[in-house]
This record gives structure tokens, C-alpha cells and sequence, in this order.
């Protein structure tokens, strides 16, 4: 990864007359606080994911899924099963529900949860939610911005660091950024579809509140993935303008 390049750069000291300053320490400081969050959140996600997947429900992930798409009109939504854990996702383009190996046969609250929320999506998709539109409409750019910016940026900070402009290395950011604003419009969609996928679980009656209580708690760490995401992305977004800043505010002197 670039970014692991860059930091790798100036890890080095950047000995070429940058030493790292107060402000780019604190940017350090947060990109570890953020790591540091993150890991914490991956641990409490997998561990209540596992406590879950063990408490049995009445059906398993692809017949949750077929039920709650079905009570919605959407039979012409396909469901597939994936191979991996954690590779549970609704495509929009194929119109296909895609449950992983621990979801699809499994007849859990964990899985019941997951299968759920995937559907949220579909859901989001048919009746046109805002923000799925707007983040599926992202992908493209932020693909592409993203990688090229992450180019631009490092060779506008090595042209800075040789004592020349950062005006590439901003061109180089603001293109970095649209991954960190992509994470933030993923928050909504993500949120929205635990919303309806449990909403559905208790009017449908397919889980008890015990389960229930379960599978929202299932839902709210996997929320939390996005968080610490968007977290650990603005962290990244910070260091790198606070090491430009200190490198325009050297150009001036």
C-alpha cells in the first residue's frame, strides 16, 4: 500500500532536513489511536459473531434471507452462497444476495442477523434509499481517484521534501480524500440497513426478543467496523495535511 509507503518515508525522519514536528507527531498519534480502536472493535465484532453463530435459530441465513425478501416483493433477487467468512454482501448490478459459508446454511442468530442486513440492502436498492445510490455512484471515482491520488501524493511530497512546491502533493490529497468521504457515506447505508433487517426480525416473529436483543448486538459491533473505519481513514487524511502544512509553512520561511 502507498500509504504504507509514505509513512515508511517519513518514518525514516525524512533526515533531509524535515524531522518529524509537534503536528505530525499528534497526526502519528492518531493514526495509532485509530489503529488502536479499530483492533479493539475487530476483537469485540469477531468475538460476539462467534458467541452468536453458536445460539441456534429456527432457520438458517438463506432461508431468513428468502423470507425477508420475499415480505418485501423482491423475488426476483437472487440469493448465492460465497466462500470466506466476513464476505457478506448484497451487488446491486447482479441483483444477488451473496451470504458467506458461516450464513448461508447456518441456522444461528449470528447468521439470521447477517443475512438480514444484507437484505436491508436489497431492500435500500428497491425502493431507491438516497445514499446507497449516492455511495454505489462513488465507487467508480473513488477507485480511481483514490489510487492515483495516493501516486500523486507521493511524489508531491518527495518533490516537496526536495524543496520545491507541495501544490502536486495537495492535488495528490484531495484525490486521497475521496476514499475518507466514501467511508463516511458508507455509515448511513450501512446503519440503515441493521435498522430494517431488524425491524423485519421482530415484526416476522422468526427470532425471540432474546435472539432479537442478540442479533442487534451482533449488528451494532458490525456498525461499529464502519466507524472505527471512517475513524482510522480521517486519521490517515490528518497526518498527511498536517505534514503538508509543516512543509508550505518551511517553504515560506
Amino acid at each position: 500500500m502507498v500509504p504504507t509507503l509514505l509513512l515508511a518515508y517519513y518514518g525514516d525522519g525524512l533526515s533531509y532536513g524535515m524531522p518529524l514536528d509537534g503536528a505530525s507527531m499528534i497526526g502519528m498519534g492518531l493514526i495509532v489511536l485509530a489503529g488502536i480502536v479499530g483492533f479493539i472493535v475487530q476483537i469485540g465484532m469477531r468475538k460476539h459473531m462467534q458467541e452468536y453463530s453458536g445460539e441456534p435459530a429456527g432457520l438458517t441465513g438463506e432461508q431468513i434471507a428468502r423470507k425477508m425478501l420475499d415480505a418485501y416483493g423482491l423475488q426476483n433477487v437472487r440469493i448465492t452462497h460465497v466462500p470466506g467468512q466476513l464476505t457478506d454482501h448484497y451487488n446491486p448490478a447482479t441483483r444477488t444476495v451473496n451470504l458467506s459459508d458461516s450464513v448461508y446454511a447456518q441456522a444461528s442468530v449470528a447468521a439470521a442477523a447477517v443475512a438480514a442486513h444484507e437484505c436491508g440492502h436489497a431492500v435500500q436498492h428497491a425502493q431507491a434509499y438516497p445514499w446507497l445510490g449516492m455511495r454505489s455512484s462513488m465507487v467508480p471515482v473513488v477507485n480511481i481517484g483514490t489510487h492515483l491520488g495516493q501516486w500523486i501524493l507521493l511524489i508531491g511530497i518527495i518533490i516537496a521534501a526536495a524543496g520545491s512546491s507541495t501544490w502536486v502533493a495537495w492535488i495528490g490529497l484531495a484525490l486521497f480524500s475521496l476514499s475518507t468521504l466514501f467511508t463516511f457515506v458508507t455509515l448511513p447505508v450501512e446503519l440503515d440497513a441493521s435498522r430494517r433487517a431488524l425491524t423485519w426480525l421482530q415484526n416476522s416473529r422468526y427470532v425471540s426478543p432474546a435472539m432479537h436483543e442478540h442479533a442487534s448486538s451482533a449488528l451494532r459491533w458490525a456498525a461499529m467496523t464502519y466507524v472505527s473505519a471512517a475513524l482510522s481513514s480521517i486519521a490517515v487524511l490528518m497526518y498527511y495535511i498536517l505534514r503538508l502544512l509543516a512543509l508550505s509553512s518551511r517553504d515560506r520561511r
